[in-house]
């Protein structure tokens, strides 16, 4: 016996979505306790299956379809038709027609139609987690001229998203006209302290990462070094580099040590370190905003 698994990955950008993957693992996991052999259906732009128009459908036993909305198409009919001497199988689908109207399926395990209604099978798929990264940018700044390297940097942070499995977050710190759909300093700051992890080339995506426990990978793209690295130098907090200077292993390489135990205690402790500084601040401000004017002040 041998199955061809299909759904709507197998056909070329058709809107096919996670869970629609996670749930054909979980079919295929289910065929190989079956004893099953079977084969899965890919279309661009996911690699590594099979092509259901061109392979040969004689050695196919069995066709089924996972997830997702199915109704009676010049689509499903094709592959139903060319796989009609297979016994056919319909898992985890919402069922578009009244199932006493059109049901193609010798088994029917739907998720919903006009008889019966069962939980996602994607509620069983063991995805490995992955780190959640912010992404904050700063925007070309026009005031250091020549030294500005902001393309350069952007580059190698996308180098070094593209090397590792991650779900990045872009997070714009930008409040009067915003590119990530934040409103306040409070949705900003919740997002930044909600990261595993924050890749950034501003100072505050610095700053904020770390009040709140968040280890950040901070670069500075201003040759030779400005706010960032002397907002980093002043904090305490190691993992700062220069855009002209910056290699890409050394941003694996902190991008991993981000991750540590270590890291986050190390961001918390310059979070303290900080506030207990900016507590002077405050006593002194508040000591002298009324002060007499000096006499040579301008």
């Amino acid at each position: 016996m041998r199955t061809l698994v299909l759904g709507w990955f197998s056909f070329e950008y058709y809107g096919a979505t996670a869970g629609d993957l996670m749930a054909k693992d979980v079919v295929c996991e289910w065929l190989d306790a079956a004893g099953h052999s079977f084969d899965v259906a890919l279309a661009p732009p996911f690699e590594g299956g099979v092509d259901w128009r061109t392979i040969d459908p004689a050695p196919y036993t069995h066709l089924l379809f996972v997830c997702g909305p199915f109704g009676e198409s010049p689509d499903t009919v094709a592959f139903l038709e060319r796989f009609g001497h297979c016994r056919k199988i319909g898992i985890n689908l919402s069922m578009l027609q009244d199932l006493d109207e059109w049901n193609p399926f010798d088994l029917l395990i739907e998720r919903d139609s006009s008889k019966e209604a069962n939980p996602d099978i994607s509620l069983l798929c063991d995805q490995p987690k992955v780190p959640v990264v912010g992404l904050c940018l700063v925007e070309p700044q026009e005031e250091y001229r020549k030294r500005a390297r902001h393309r350069e940097a952007n580059e190698a942070f996308e180098r070094l998203v593209d090397s590792r499995e991650m779900a990045v977050v872009p997070i714009d710190t930008r409040l009067d006209k915003n590119g990530t759909g934040l409103r306040t300093p409070a949705e900003v700051e919740s997002l930044l302290a909600g990261m595993d992890v924050v890749l950034t080339t501003r100072l505050h995506g610095t700053a904020l990462s770390l009040k709140n426990g968040v280890p950040a990978v901070a670069l500075d793209a201003i040759v030779g070094g400005a706010k960032v690295t002397r907002q980093a130098g002043v904090l305490d907090w190691p993992v700062c580099f220069q855009v002209e200077t910056v290699t890409d292993e050394q941003l694996g390489e902190a991008f991993d040590y981000c991750l540590t135990a270590e890291a986050r205690a190390k961001a918390r402790e310059c979070a303290a370190a900080a506030q207990r500084v900016l507590a002077g601040l405050r006593r002194r401000f508040l000591d002298e905003v009324d002060a007499p004017t000096s006499s040579n002040a301008s």
